[in-house]
């Protein structure tokens, strides 16, 4: 019988409690470090909810990622025993000619996904406190809906711990290294052995990989809250939306329904230049591209948020994450610059930094992502 093998989660965030998960439930002897603690709000994972969806606007390959992500979600949710997902729908809004929609529709008819297409008098009847433009279309996706961030990777950390994982809260990793045929892990306390690692560190993998020979984008993310004016927002059907243009704009429904949250893409984001120093006040000239948001597409809302939160999210200039081993450490698996959609996928990539972990291979079609071979980011 094969020895366990000794793999070490560094960064047991969004994609890292997850890699935990799957790799104690597949008999490895895991070790987590983390900087703060699993389900803390100074990374990716805040902000209340997240978007689940089937549909993918930036490259339909994601779409058999994202339905093995599906199967986990339902499996992590029974494990728990808590609602980690809901599904509510999405609706997908954009001029019809632009790429991300003519992308979305092309995956839709590709994967045949279950979905509903909505001419502006039907979407005013149904959802009237969402605004389209002439020349827009408005999808449905209907196995969509919204995530819990923060209860999300605080849960599966602590189903990994229920299957033998260890974590180490407040544990910066200092240093990896290969070593031999393993890695080697620096924390402040010393350095400790593993046959492999899983490298998950979101916003600091500049920090903690200087080396890496690809950029990943570290950008300060605003989510702002906003409270209807009347009861359009209270109907039963309240999904989920995302607009692709003029501005690049995403919004939830909080779960209470008190509230909708709003959030925007990278190209109206601040850089950060150290992850460590996030200025976490918003000022108000920062809120001006909502106002206007709100005023031309959702004006039953009401202009001033109630609630304003900041986060860190990395990106590539493909948008394509980073997946596989590091250069020159082939045990050491890094999982890097999701660019704001990777939360979804986050049960599939733990499943498959558990393949390359403890395998050396996954079956999951990740070629397009893969840091084999890959030259730019």
């Amino acid at each position: 019988m094969a020895a366990r093998k000794r793999v070490a989660v560094v960064g047991v965030g969004t994609m890292g409690s997850q890699a935990a998960w799957r790799l104690a439930a597949r008999g490895a002897e895991v070790v987590g470090f983390d900087r703060f603690a699993p389900g803390h709000d100074r990374s990716a994972a805040g902000g209340e909810t997240r978007i689940f969806r089937s549909a993918h606007f930036e490259d339909s390959r994601y779409v058999p990622l994202l339905r093995h992500a599906d199967g986990l979600w339902e499996q992590l949710q029974q494990e728990t025993d808590r609602e980690l997902r809901r599904l509510t729908g999405c609706l997908l809004m954009g001029p019809v000619e632009e790429r991300q929609m003519r992308t979305v529709l092309e995956s839709i008819a590709e994967h045949d996904l279950d979905h509903e297409v909505l001419d502006a008098e039907a979407l005013a009847k149904r959802f009237p406190q969402y605004r389209i433009e002439e020349g827009d279309a408005a999808v449905l996706d209907r196995h969509a809906g919204f995530l819990r961030p923060e209860l999300t990777v605080l849960s599966a950390a602590r189903r990994a711990e229920e299957l033998g994982a260890e974590i180490h809260r407040y544990t910066p990793v200092r240093e990896i290294a290969p070593s031999g045929d393993g890695v080697m892990i620096s924390t402040d306390a010393g350095s400790e052995r593993f046959d492999a690692a899983v490298v998950t560190v979101g916003p600091w993998v500049n920090d903690l990989l200087p080396d890496l020979p690809w950029e990943v984008d570290v950008r300060r993310v605003i989510s702002a809250w906003f409270v209807p004016v009347g009861d359009t927002w209270a109907g039963e059907e309240r999904p989920a939306f995302i607009r692709t243009a003029p501005v690049h704009c995403y919004g939830l429904p909080s779960p209470d329904g008190v509230t909708v949250k709003m959030g925007l893409s990278r190209q109206l984001h601040r850089p950060v230049a150290d992850p460590n120093s996030l200025d976490r006040t918003v000022q108000p000239e920062e809120l001006d591209v909502f106002t206007e948001l709100l005023r031309r597409h959702l004006p039953g809302l009401l202009p001033d948020p109630v609630r304003l939160s900041v986060f860190m999210e990395g990106y590539t200039e493909s948008s394509r994450p980073l997946v596989g081993p590091l250069p020159g450490a082939e045990n050491a698996i890094l999982l890097a610059g999701f660019s704001g959609h990777g939360f979804k996928l986050s049960p599939a990539m733990g499943d498959i930094a558990a393949d390359l972990a403890l395998d050396g291979h996954t079956d999951q079609p990740i070629e397009f992502m893969t840091t084999l071979g890959r030259t730019a980011a």
